[in-house]
């Protein structure tokens, strides 16, 4: 087993705004505050410190005892949740939707960078204590996203009609899928272990929160990981004053409105708040609550409140009120004695917007890191890749660039017109200086020439590349192969495959090679040479 490390930022893989962020741009600066090192994390200690109560710490505990209710856990995470109680202790954090059979690769990468970082600040930071937590997205309510897996090119699909939050969705039609599925898996020992892991998740519990939490737990609870579900009347009532606030002076709303304003001059915005980002939570369903100037209402519905009704049912029922996008970070961090958010592009880019709305609310804005990457590479596909002298910051470059790069590479004749263009460029630069110092009109023309005459160059150059890409179809065909076999959909892997695939093939070795390889603080992509 060998692994690599890239930059992120040469894979071409990851937005403008996450580049500026781990390389700390100048114009990147303004929307955190400390940075993913361990500088940084000292930092962060600090402050959060400070921040978070003994009265938070003992509600969080009776939360996530009572969450665990029914479950086995590891010795190392029942020490977790109980060190929860003490000053010295903090969680280091990471979300995703509820997908089902954990959904794509990328779902392990986070939860296993959460678990390494947990242990290496315990290195540096002996005197504490670190907790890898892994917050279950419950409340989402967008089926349609997370009622699917992929597995070797097969769609497993999970249908139903229920509307609402999909933690609480009962697990009805999953035998189906269960079927289907183990058809596909075979009959070796990794494959019965997936197969159980599968019906004793979803078969055998009730709603599909409960069904996730078994299956996480089943595979990190000897890292000690602690899965919390946000969907809690117990946690929802210390955010209750947040709620409140968000409904009466539309924070969120203010602050991250501004904040975009600025981050716009740079950057593409993720999302964008509305006036209030609240959701009402009932048993099937999950709707806005929108304010009309005089009263409050949930659309979709005849639910409606004055001021004061409302606040009456904030504190009556706060498990009802549902952070959307833009307060659910601020929940988790008020419930959590959190130092860090690990997350993919796509969700840091929108805490970026957050920390001026965190500010006003005197909550710490949280460490944000990127989460570990990995592309696998099976012991088969890097003896391709070393017969067709491809490397692995090679293997990123987009398929046409690659095969461009591999047939000139493997030519005999020059398809490389750079040198014919610059001496072209030459001639017409004497052009120039000729039309400067005799008629200035004639440099119009002179530049037109110029302009058609490296058009036609590269219009050849094209031409001739292509001819030879069919005298050379079959290394074309060796590569087009084992780009898609690494890259499906010319995605990254991890965003296409299910954990199963691997499992079937490595078994438990999987995970524990993931977790051996990859380093959350170095803030690389890693590619593995599995064995």
């Amino acid at each position: 087993m060998k692994s690599t490390q890239i930059p992120f930022q040469k894979t071409g893989f990851f937005s403008n705004i996450m580049s500026d962020y781990l390389e700390q741009a100048t114009n990147i600066q303004p929307f955190y505050t400390n940075f993913s090192n361990i500088e940084g994390f000292r930092n962060q200690l600090k402050e959060k410190q400070c921040s978070f109560t003994s009265d938070s710490r003992k509600a969080l505990v009776a939360a996530l005892t009572k969450q665990y209710a029914g479950f086995v856990m590891s010795d190392k995470t029942q020490a977790n949740v109980d060190g929860l109680l003490q000053p010295t202790t903090f969680t280091v954090t990471t979300g995703h939707q509820l997908n089902l059979f954990t959904g794509p690769l990328y779902f392990l990468y986070k939860i296993i960078s959460a678990i390494n970082l947990a242990e290496e600040l315990h290195e540096q930071f002996p005197q504490y204590h670190f907790v890898p937590v892994y917050w279950m997205a419950t409340e989402d309510h967008d089926f349609d996203e997370i009622n699917f897996f992929n597995f070797k090119n097969q769609k497993n699909q999970w249908t139903r009609n229920d509307g609402g939050a999909v933690g609480r969705f009962d697990t009805e039609g999953l035998d189906a899928v269960f079927e289907l599925f183990s058809n596909q898996l075979g009959t070796s020992k990794n494959a019965a272990y997936l197969k159980n892991l599968f019906s004793d998740g979803y078969l055998k519990h009730h709603n599909l929160a409960d069904a996730t939490r078994y299956i996480t737990n089943e595979l990190f609870a000897e890292y000690g990981l602690v899965i919390i579900d946000g969907d809690d009347v117990q946690l929802k009532t210390s955010f209750a004053p947040y709620v409140i606030d968000e409904l009466t002076k539309q924070v969120s709303f203010n602050e991250v409105s501004k904040t975009i304003d600025e981050l716009a001059k740079h950057y593409k915005i993720q999302v964008n708040p509305r006036e209030i980002n609240l959701f009402y939570l009932n048993e099937n369903s999950r709707e806005r609550i929108v304010f009309d100037g005089k009263i409050y209402k949930v659309n979709n519905t005849e639910i409606s409140w004055s001021l004061v009704e409302l606040q009456k049912e904030v504190n009556t029922f706060p498990e009802r009120f549902s952070p959307n996008v833009i307060m659910r970070p601020l929940y988790q961090e008020v419930v959590l004695p959190n130092l860090a958010y690990i997350g993919g592009g796509g969700e840091l880019a929108y805490w970026l917007e957050l920390k001026a709305y965190f500010k006003s609310v005197s909550i710490p804005f949280p460490i944000l890191l990127l989460r570990n990457s990995v592309q696998i590479i099976s012991a088969k596909q890097q003896r391709k890749l070393n017969s067709l002298d491809i490397s692995k910051e090679e293997l990123f470059l987009d398929l046409h660039e690659l095969l461009a790069l591999k047939v000139k590479e493997n030519s005999t004749i020059q398809l490389d017109f750079s040198k014919l263009k610059e001496q072209l460029k030459t001639q017409f630069d004497q052009l120039k200086e000729t039309a400067t110092q005799t008629d200035i009109s004639f440099l119009g023309a002179v530049n037109a020439q110029e302009k058609k005459q490296l058009n036609g160059l590269e219009k050849l150059e094209k031409r001739l590349l292509r001819a030879e890409k069919r005298r050379q179809k079959e290394l074309v065909a060796r590569i087009t192969e084992i780009k898609n076999q690494l890259f499906p959909n010319q995605s990254l892997e991890e965003r296409q495959r299910n954990f199963a695939e691997y499992y079937l093939e490595y078994g438990a070795d999987f995970i524990e090679v993931l977790k051996k390889n990859l380093k959350p603080l170095e803030l690389t992509f890693t590619v593995l040479e599995m064995d």
